[in-house]
């Protein structure tokens, strides 16, 4: 299927043939990237890679325009941060009132009214009465927290955790992460086992089409979840028992698999028979990306605890943990001593972030957003299971819910490809999943029909080509 030109020329000014009109990264973009590469370590970036992307200069709604002018329609929004569009109006409007108002408050100390405002909101929105909120700055931070939690309410160490899950890298946060080769850096010697790794135990994720079990769904019985309370059993015995069961309702970098409908009651019954506090972290599903509020709640299960983030800010950099009361009493108890808490934070609750998330949850309610993902991402999948059907030899299978979604292709090095190809027609992806074969799409839910029909013929466009080369190829 050829691009549509008047669209691709809509998109992206000056657009040929579907490129734009200096593929990344053009002469602005590659000295940035330049001077970037000479001053910033390489902990942060790909530049070390080969990867040459290029520089942002400004994004609004679905598109993003570089240094050198060429614009792109975002597919990613932001790892998911631009929910509800890059520099929506009304959140730009807030972001601006708050600075103008108290750019900076006072960490965890003395509170601000938008500090108030939200946490009364987040209460209201959590999947269980009388919540609490706890405030952190990244999605990691909330895994810590939530954690950090479920250590002192129950007094058990040990957490269950699951291959593919991706809950953050930083420290904390990267042992309860299911990515070997992330961990395995950070670990004594480069590799083996860290004494603080020893209170994590990793079952398998109930992701069917590449079960780590070698079983097939429905006849496996869900063998996952047997295996998961047998690791759960050994783990009581190893570690001082297990406070903690964290888990992603569908795996989001791990490859937007959806776990069959039996799994995450499941896990959630071994954390009830356990004592455990069910952690669900919905940084990635939350607020309505997967068509529903809550992706936990919308599979029957009412979690202990729940992490929220990305879409939260509306692109600032804000997380939050929901608690049950009982339970963030426990941090009281801990610290019955006054003058000092057991977390604190420089900018925790920051105003200026929590104006921008009270603006964004009024942005979700008002233009019927959670709905929106589920329509919209049902034409999403539709659109890429037409893709899957035409070219059966490069598409592996759809997966996701919602407007969250993987094409998984036949090899990582092809994702990888259809990743910087889609790139130069001016469409934005990364490639994902635990190995590498999954273009993985996560829009804005504001992305309108016309936008979501030229992405997906973006898609179409480069597997055509090579469904043809492969096919013009002698044996």
């Amino acid at each position: 299927m050829p691009l549509d030109p008047a669209l691709a020329d809509a998109l992206c000014p000056a657009a040929l043939r579907g490129h734009v009109a200096t593929p990344p990264p053009g002469p602005a973009s590659a000295a940035l990237l330049e001077r970037l590469r000479a001053h910033e370590a390489p902990a942060a970036h790909n530049l070390g890679r080969g990867d040459r992307p290029p520089v942002w200069a400004r994004a609004a709604g679905a598109l993003v325009t570089d240094v050198d002018g060429n614009r792109y329609l975002d597919f990613s929004a932001g790892f998911g941060a631009a929910a509800v569009g890059h520099a929506h109006p009304r959140v730009v409007a807030a972001i601006r009132d708050a600075a103008g108002t108290l750019v900076h408050g006072f960490g965890d100390v003395h509170p601000h009214a938008a500090r108030v405002r939200l946490a009364e909101r987040l209460a209201a929105l959590a999947p269980f009465p009388d919540a609490r909120v706890i405030f952190a700055q990244s999605g990691a931070e909330a895994i810590e927290l939530a954690l950090k939690t479920a250590r002192l309410a129950t007094g058990k160490p040990g957490v269950l955790a699951f291959t593919a899950g991706y809950h953050g890298v930083s420290l904390g946060a990267l042992e309860v992460t299911g990515w070997g080769r992330l961990r395995e850096p950070f670990e004594v010697g480069g590799a083996g086992a860290a004494p603080s790794r020893a209170r994590t135990h990793f079952a398998p994720y109930g992701r069917c089409s590449r079960c780590d079990l070698g079983q097939a769904y429905p006849a496996c019985g869900l063998a996952c979840v047997r295996e998961a309370g047998r690791i759960l059993e050994h783990a009581e015995r190893r570690s001082g028992g297990v406070g903690a069961i964290l888990v992603e309702p569908i795996l989001g970098r791990g490859g937007d698999h959806v776990p069959p409908p039996e799994w995450l009651p499941g896990i959630a019954e071994l954390a009830r028979r356990s004592g455990a506090r069910l952690v669900v972290d919905e940084i990635y599903t939350g607020l309505g990306r997967s068509g529903a509020l809550w992706a936990s709640v919308d599979a029957g299960v009412t979690p202990d605890i729940v992490c929220v983030g990305k879409a939260l800010g509306g692109g600032m950099p804000l997380a939050a943990v929901l608690v049950r009361a009982s339970d963030a009493d426990a941090w009281q108890a801990a610290a019955p001593w006054s003058g000092e808490t057991l977390h604190a934070a420089t900018f925790y609750a920051h105003p200026v972030a929590c104006a921008a998330a009270l603006a964004t949850l009024d942005v979700i309610d008002d233009e019927g957003l959670i709905d929106r993902c589920a329509s919209l991402g049902a034409r999403l999948h539709e659109g890429l299971a037409q893709i899957a059907l035409a070219y059966p030899d490069l598409v592996r299978e759809v997966r996701g819910r919602g407007m969250m979604a993987g094409l998984v292709l036949a090899s990582s090095a092809l994702a990888l490809e259809v990743t910087h190809e889609a790139l130069a027609a001016g469409l934005i992806v990364l490639p994902g999943a635990l190995e590498g074969d999954t273009i993985a799409l996560s829009p804005p839910w504001t992305l309108d029909e016309r936008q979501l029909a030229w992405g997906l013929s973006v898609l179409d466009h480069l597997l055509h080509a090579r469904a043809g080369h492969a096919a013009a190829e002698p044996d």
